[in-house]
């Protein structure tokens, strides 16, 4: 199954929460799985947030994002070109989504996703609304 994940969801496997098993079972029975170029940074913010909050320590954090680039390397990586933009300013007119959100939805679209992984209740609804199977985490 081509999987693509929202940074929110694919956050679950480095960060330990509510969802986090549902991430990871959904990662092992995926046939391919694909994130955004923003993904990583994305990801990348919310641990520096958490470092900062002093949620992780430095360790932490140096672990979880050596795990994060090395999970990349096996990971699709979909770019934002220009349909992808323009889809992507499609649905922010029809949903009330932050421009990362709505870029997530339409690279999922791009990539012809089979399932979209995200932690986002607005974006899992707009994904939905476009036609994407979504699986809130």
């Amino acid at each position: 199954m081509k999987t693509y994940f929202d940074s929110s969801g694919l956050a679950k496997r480095y960060i330990k929460e509510r969802g986090s098993d549902k991430v990871e079972e959904v990662l092992s029975r995926a046939s391919e799985i694909a994130i955004s170029l923003v993904g990583p940074p994305e990801i990348v913010s919310a641990l520096c947030r958490l470092q900062r909050q002093k949620a992780i320590s430095g360790v932490q954090y140096a672990m979880i994002k050596k795990r994060l680039f090395e999970d990349i390397e096996d990971i699709s990586i979909s770019n934002i070109t220009i349909p992808v933009a323009e889809r992507a300013i499609g649905i922010l007119e029809e949903h009330p989504l932050r421009t990362m959100d709505a870029l997530h939805v339409a690279s999922a679209l791009d990539w012809q996703a089979d399932l979209f992984v995200t932690a986002d209740r607005r974006q899992a609804a707009a994904a939905e609304a476009s036609g994407l199977n979504v699986l809130l985490v």
